[in-house]
């Protein structure tokens, strides 16, 4: 009777525990994923000097394009997230209704600019 009690023990044991590791990841989901990995940048330096002659945008995960690449990314204190541009939007801070009303008052100061300028107020 004891190694009927022991098997089932063992059984629902190993039935509940959980497991967080998941054999496929992205690398998005890696905790220090960089693309660049720091490529050429030296890490003993204290400050950093940019020297870019031509773009070569990357983004960073703060949303922020770096144009001079990797080393300016890394410069910044920030991790690469994708080669290329970031999409337009993604680092905003001001909610959509916010840009919709600053829209509308850029528009009417355009239009009082205009009834002002030929006469009519």
């Amino acid at each position: 009777m004891p190694q009927f009690q022991f098997l089932i023990i063992i059984t629902l044991l190993i039935s509940t525990v959980r497991s967080d590791h998941n054999p496929i990841k992205l690398p998005s989901d890696q905790q220090n994923s960089d693309l660049c990995n720091n490529i050429g940048v030296d890490e003993t330096r204290n400050s950093c000097p940019v020297k870019c002659f031509r773009p070569d945008p990357v983004c960073g995960v703060d949303g922020v394009t770096y144009w001079c690449g990797c080393a300016d990314a890394h410069c910044s204190g920030t991790r690469v997230q994708k080669m290329g541009f970031c999409e337009v939007g993604n680092g905003g801070s001001g909610p959509v209704s916010g840009q919709a009303f600053l829209l509308v008052h850029i528009i009417w100061l355009i239009l009082l600019g205009i009834f002002v300028l030929f006469g009519f107020l």
